[in-house]
């Protein structure tokens, strides 16, 4: 694979396909936590939902992970205008722009099971949209720009998750939960816009006939390649330490000291940026070095960044401290998921984009719903200091499958 030049880097960052990739990802990432997260959290305790069933709203995002299972109707079947994947776009934006403005017009003081519906209706419209988002991404792109056009893509996704978390806390604060969401859905605007102006990508010669075969080629084209079963385990390893370190660092702050404004204020504010930066440069990066060495490289700035908290626990309170770890535990994190976002879409086949990456992506879900879940008892038993130890070390299998299935001087 050739590397790129300084000039051929700042062509490539500016591109139509970078922008597309970015408005995409804010397309994808805007419905997220307005199903699942702070918003809709919000507005169920000013209703006075019972706190229970608000911890229930984590089962909306059940679609992201299963997604799976209907990837395939979408490689097989083609919709009579904009082609094999813009045409899915348009449709599934448009159904989330309706479906998210329906869901302002619930009530959960009078009808909690309507709001399940409704938010269940936008998250099963918004996984399908990220099925094709991806699998447009992934035929749109030069493998060399598979790494620069997924950080552009996490990027678009972060902003748009930013835009629904906090400006819809913002928004609902000045006007009531109906009209914040009907503007939200008002912003899917972005996505419909860029998929209507943006070229369709070539189709693929021996595209899947039946549904049957849409079904079945995919995983026989998967698991007849080398090294099938140490890819997938790959997936599922590569994180599980950075994930599970961050799945309970808001009881760790407070514990040792921090108020909740010093962690809002650095753990949002510095994380958020730092993570926009990473994910550029890991993108920028991978230009220059391809993703094997990025797989590598980031790989161990992730365990480093986990053992950061390690220290952290071991030091105690110190704002400059957490500045410094939060900082870099989100700038690799960026770097991190950029490549591995890149890798997912570069062993994946173009005649089955949709279904493979699909697959791929659900799979690398696991980890932060299963892993995630013991990280309370494991904290609670070995102490803070050793839980993050523990988070470093575990990484380590993920890294030394890298030996097989992407040695440093492959490509």
């Amino acid at each position: 694979m050739s590397r790129l030049n300084d000039h051929a880097i700042l062509k490539s960052i500016f591109s139509r396909r970078m922008i597309v990739a970015l408005f995409m990802g804010f397309a994808s990432g805007l419905p997220l936590f307005l199903t699942s997260g702070s918003l809709i959290q919000a507005w169920m305790t000013e209703e006075g939902v019972d706190l229970s069933l608000i911890g229930l709203t984590a089962f909306f995002g059940l679609p992201y992970t299963l997604k799976f299972l209907w990837a395939p109707f979408l490689d097989r079947f083609i919709p009579p205008f904009l082609g094999r994947r813009r045409g899915w776009l348009l449709t599934f934006q448009v159904l989330l722009m309706i479906s998210i403005a329906g869901l302002g017009q619930t009530d959960p003081s009078k009808n909690i099971y309507m709001v399940a519906l409704a938010a269940f209706i936008v998250t099963f419209f918004s996984a399908s949209q990220d099925i094709v988002a991806d699998a447009y991404r992934r035929e749109d792109l030069a493998d060399e720009e598979l790494g620069l056009g997924s950080s552009m893509f996490i990027n678009g996704y972060r902003i748009g998750i930013l835009l629904a978390t906090g400006g819809g806390l913002i928004l609902a604060d000045h006007m009531s939960y109906s009209r914040v969401y009907f503007l939200m859905a008002a912003c899917m605007i972005v996505g419909i816009v860029t998929t209507v102006l943006t070229p369709e990508p070539a189709l693929p010669d021996e595209t899947p006939k039946t549904l049957t075969e849409a079904i079945i080629a995919p995983l026989v084209d998967y698991f007849s390649r080398n090294n099938a079963i140490l890819i997938l385990t790959f997936i599922l390893l590569y994180k599980i330490g950075d994930t599970m370190a961050g799945a309970i660092t808001m009881p760790f702050y407070l514990q040792i000291g921090f108020s909740k404004t010093e962690v809002g204020t650095i753990v949002k504010l510095f994380g958020f940026w730092a993570t926009i930066f990473g994910s550029m440069a890991g993108g920028i990066l991978m230009l220059r070095i391809g993703i094997t060495k990025s797989l590598w490289i980031f790989g161990v700035l992730q365990a480093v960044s986990t053992a950061g908290f390690a220290l952290m626990a071991h030091i105690g309170y110190s704002i400059s401290l957490l500045t410094c770890v939060i900082t870099f535990e989100n700038l690799s994190a960026g770097m991190g998921t950029s490549a591995y976002a890149a890798y997912m879409a570069s062993i994946t086949n173009k005649k089955f984009t949709a279904t493979q990456y699909a697959l791929l992506t659900s799979l690398m879900g696991v980890p932060r719903i299963f892993a995630s879940a013991p990280t309370g008892f494991f904290a609670e038993y070995l102490g803070w200091e050793n839980f993050f130890i523990f988070c470093t070390l575990i990484a380590l299998p993920g890294m030394l499958l890298l030996f097989k299935i992407a040695p440093w001087r492959s490509e």
